[in-house]
């Protein structure tokens, strides 16, 4: 079965977001470029709310701009390959490789898991991830924690009730200054 993994940049007091919504202190320094690229090479379908999807659409022609370098380029190809699903109440239409969901959160990861493919349903910004995890349906969190405190935001993490046990997978530092942290759920 595939696995649902939620894998974002977030600060050290836990927010994807500032207060203002800013989020250019995650700017990637190398290493973590090529962190997120293989992290997206691996999966095989990603799932995105409105607000990350309109974020992402730079990469659909960022390799037309001809200063960016191999890694850049490389990661525009993979992504624009990368087939999307966008749950939005506000888009009728999507661009690139990406279609509008058709049904709710639950019932796209039932029908991609269905499918016979081994590769990862990666999800993709806070409130579709906390929505998934409402419903038991991540399997793994991957984080990248950069060391500054934002104050507020949009959380990383969800806002419940529910008690989620984890296993810890993997740590290890990235580039000079990002702590990468993979957790699986345990079941």
């Amino acid at each position: 079965m595939r696995n649902v993994t939620y894998s974002m940049t977030v600060s050290l007091d836990g927010y994807i977001v500032g207060p203002d919504g800013g989020f250019d202190w995650g700017a990637p320094e190398e290493e973590v470029f090529r962190l997120a690229t293989h992290e997206v090479r691996g999966a095989g379908v990603h799932l995105l709310g409105r607000r990350l999807y309109e974020t992402m659409l730079y990469w659909e022609t960022a390799e037309q701009n001809p200063i960016l370098d191999f890694s850049t380029v490389e990661f525009a190809a993979i992504w624009k390959a990368l087939p999307k699903v966008v749950f939005s109440t506000t888009l009728s239409e999507v661009q690139g490789n990406a279609r509008l969901a058709s049904g709710s959160l639950v019932e796209e990861i039932e029908r991609l898991r269905a499918e016979p493919a081994e590769s990862d349903i990666a999800i993709g910004g806070a409130t579709l991830a906390a929505e998934a995890a409402a419903s038991g349906l991540i399997d793994e969190y991957r984080i990248r924690v950069y060391p500054l405190l934002v104050g507020g935001g949009i959380p990383f993490f969800p806002q419940s009730e529910r008690r989620v046990d984890l296993d810890l997978v993997e740590t290890r530092t990235v580039g000079s200054r990002v702590a990468y942290l993979r957790y699986r759920v345990k079941r």
